[in-house]
């Protein structure tokens, strides 16, 4: 459901690792993936190539609760997002366990400084309001929700972020 948005978030997410010495990038589909090794390539194109390589889960549903649980456990203790500011990028069309999700998405609240979802449904509507059970149940964790629908959204989140660490 992301895969209309992948590439642009893909090359925010390189232009982001390559401005700023702390950028750590993970990819989710029913399990999680840390890219940013891969996004090490000075080129964009053979950096995405590379991130394509070790996702082997690319349009392959979303188990976000399950992803998240991972990072948390296995990133978030160890004080990599402590203090930050985390962004998730997704649809919230989630497959798991809401409760899962629930859970983890509390989890990293309480471990980073801002945590901010960007949601392309929401476009440029300022009223949104989730409607997938995923962004429901996430919503109430939520600092910041940006659309991330187009590059107009993804200049307003580089814009943001200085400001929200």
């Amino acid at each position: 459901s992301m895969a209309d948005y992948s590439r642009h978030l893909l090359q925010f997410a390189h232009t982001a690792k390559h401005s700023a010495a702390k950028v750590e990038v993970f990819c989710f589909g029913t399990r999680l993936t840390r890219i940013t090794g891969a996004l090490a390539h000075r080129s964009p194109d053979q950096a995405l190539a590379e991130a394509t390589k070790v996702v082997w889960d690319w349009e392959g549903g979303t188990r976000i609760g399950a992803s998240l649980d991972a990072f948390v456990r296995d990133w978030g203790r160890r004080g990599l997002c402590r203090g930050g500011v985390v962004v998730i990028c997704s649809d919230g069309l989630d497959r798991g366990d809401p409760d899962v999700l629930a859970t983890a998405m509390e989890r990293l609240s309480r471990l980073c400084h801002r945590l901010v979802w960007m949601n392309p449904h929401k476009g440029d509507n300022r009223d949104f309001r989730p409607s997938t059970l995923g962004m429901m149940v996430a919503a109430e964790h939520i600092d910041l929700m940006l659309s991330g629908h187009d590059l107009s959204s993804l200049e307003e989140l580089a814009t943001l972020l200085p400001k929200l660490s």
